[in-house]
């Protein structure tokens, strides 16, 4: 049985607010909600791509201590790279 579009974006979207730390969570997840519903298929495999790297790594990709490999440069990459967290005011 094939997983529907929206069955992965929910999948990803869960585990982009279960990454470890709750600065992850924070900025993983919350780009997760503002991207993925206008991901396609091949940008979806390249988020959950991004997923399974550990998280220091991508902590330092983010805050611009180390450069991600080219297997990485690519559009969700820049997207996640450009992202701007607001936290949401209670």
């Amino acid at each position: 049985m094939t997983e529907t579009i929206e069955n992965r974006r929910k999948r990803l979207r869960f585990r982009s607010w279960h990454r470890g730390t709750q600065e992850m969570d924070l900025l993983i997840g919350s780009f997760a909600d503002s991207h993925l519903g206008g991901f396609d298929s091949q940008q979806l495999s390249r988020f959950e791509a991004l997923l399974d790297v550990p998280e220091p790594v991508v902590y330092d990709w983010i805050l611009g201590r180390t450069q991600p490999p080219t297997e990485f440069d690519h559009d969700v990459l820049r997207l996640l790279l450009d992202f701007e967290y607001k936290p949401v005011k209670r």
